[in-house]
This record gives C-alpha cells, sequence and structure tokens, in this order.
C-alpha cells in the first residue's frame, strides 16, 4: 500500500480488535477489497476492509437461525464488514466473484495462518466461467453505461468496467478466476495500445480524486461497445463447469469452528 496505507493500518487493525471483542467472534482473515485491493485507488478513496470469521461452538447448535454478517462504519474512510463461515462457504460454493477476489487481495490485515491458503487451493474446483463472465460483464455494463453523449465518463467509473472488461478477457482465454490486481489484468490480457492508454489514465487517476471525470473519444467508445458485445457472445457460450462435492467445504467448516488459530497481523505502521 502507498503512504496512505501505512498511515491507517494502526486504526484498522484496532478496528479488528474491537470488532472480535464486540461480536464475540474470531476473524480469520481480513483483507483490502474495491479500488485499493485493485491497485486505483483515488487519494481520497475508502478503505474497503472485507473480513470472514467464525463464532464459538455454541453459535452453531443453535436451532434459530442467527445473523451472519458483521458492519461497521468507521472513522478516516473506513468501511468494515464481514460474513461469517459458514455463510462464506456457502457463497464460495456458487463461485461469489466478490469473495474469491477478497482471498486473493494484495493487501492483507489479518490472517488465521493457512486458512487463506486453504481456500485458495480450492477456487478451481469451485469456479464457474459462465456465472464469472456475467458477473464481470454486467460490472462492465453498469459502470460504462454512466458514459453520456459526449463521451463523459467518471474516471473512476471507467476504471471499473475497464478491469471488469479485462477481467472477462481473462476468462475467455483461460477460464480461470483472474486476479485481483488490475495491473496483472493489464499486463496479462490488454494489447500494447490498450496498456499505452491505461497508463496515462492511471497517472491521472492516482493524483486524482473520486468525482474526477474523463473524456473518451468515438473509437475509444467503439472499441468497449465490440468488447461488450464479444463478451456477451462469450457468456452464451463459456464451458460449463465442473463443480466439486460440498463435502469438502463441509470440512473446512468443521475445522475452523473447532481448532483455534494461530493469527498474523500486519505489522502497524505509522
Amino acid at each position: 500500500m502507498g503512504s496512505e496505507g501505512r498511515r491507517v493500518s494502526p486504526e484498522i487493525l484496532a478496528a479488528l480488535a474491537n470488532i472480535e471483542e464486540e461480536h464475540s467472534v474470531r476473524i480469520l482473515l481480513a483483507v483490502e477489497s474495491g479500488s485499493r485491493a485493485w491497485g486505483f485507488a483515488s487519494v481520497d478513496s475508502d478503505y474497503d476492509v472485507r473480513f470472514i470469521y467464525t463464532h464459538a461452538l455454541d453459535w452453531y447448535l443453535r436451532v434459530s437461525e442467527q445473523r451472519d454478517v458483521v458492519e461497521v462504519a468507521g472513522p478516516n474512510l473506513l468501511d468494515a464488514s464481514g460474513w461469517e463461515l459458514r455463510k462464506t462457504l456457502r457463497l464460495f460454493a456458487k463461485c461469489n466473484l466478490g469473495l474469491n477476489e477478497w482471498l486473493n487481495s494484495p493487501v492483507v490485515y489479518r490472517e488465521a495462518v493457512g486458512f487463506r491458503s486453504q481456500l485458495q487451493a480450492l477456487i478451481p474446483s469451485f469456479f464457474n466461467p459462465i456465472a464469472a463472465v456475467h458477473h464481470y460483464l454486467s460490472m462492465a455494463r453498469v459502470t460504462y453505461d454512466s458514459c453520456d453523449a459526449a463521451g463523459i465518463i467518471r474516471t473512476k467509473k471507467l476504471f471499473y468496467a475497464l478491469r471488469a472488461l479485462l477481467a472477462c478477457r481473462w476468462i475467455e482465454r483461460n477460464s480461470s478466476q483472474p486476479p485481483t490486481e488490475f495491473a496483472r489484468l493489464v499486463d496479462e490480457v490488454a494489447t500494447e495500445s490498450e496498456r499505452f492508454w491505461i497508463a496515462g489514465l492511471w497517472a491521472q487517476k492516482s493524483r486524482g480524486h473520486e468525482g474526477d471525470e474523463t473524456a473518451l473519444n468515438q473509437e475509444r467508445r467503439s472499441a468497449i461497445t465490440r468488447e461488450l458485445a464479444f463478451m456477451s457472445d462469450y457468456g452464451s457460450r463459456a464451458p460449463r463447469p465442473t463443480k466439486a462435492t460440498d463435502a469438502i467445504l463441509d470440512a473446512v467448516l468443521s475445522e475452523w469452528v473447532l481448532r483455534e488459530p494461530v493469527t498474523a497481523s500486519a505489522a502497524p505502521t505509522s
């Protein structure tokens, strides 16, 4: 992370410790998500902290359903929310792309040793190219649709659309979970001319603010429109997945509810 990330780290670690105490939970993984994890945050971007947690064993032995989400809004642009492990694994079995991105986030605040690598290794067994393409294609359409008739679009929205389209291109070529980091997508699936254009946009965005806008010429708009159409067609013929048995995830749930993990935290700096 940049200097802003280093400054806020102690506050994030303190917020996670408070969440554990106030909600009687044990955090297995806490990471950065959104633009700061993707690598194209603005100077005033939020810190979108996402975490996975467990309760004590007796929570799992109740007949009635319990709340399985924790949400906390803090100071200094901090937005934190987390999912209980059983909820997490149910979504993982359905190839939840947001969750997969958490697991591959380059910014890790807290980690129960072995937990993240265990689920990362299972992503290919539950990855669904059809669901993944439709997820990213929908994200690209929603964000790019904010472009007006003159080609004016918020720079933040443009980056969201570009990242989603490059993620679709990754899936079309590799049938696997795309990298969380935008830089890897650009390096590995963008064309040379796309990389040159994006580099200029990136330099502009890193110095700018959330509300800044960019003007797209007709050539760029046409290229994005063609890519949207191509990926829509690919989504209709993407390979069907071969899903692993949920029994694997039952074992993961049992292991981490019953085990007291050794937790590693990001070193706080000022």
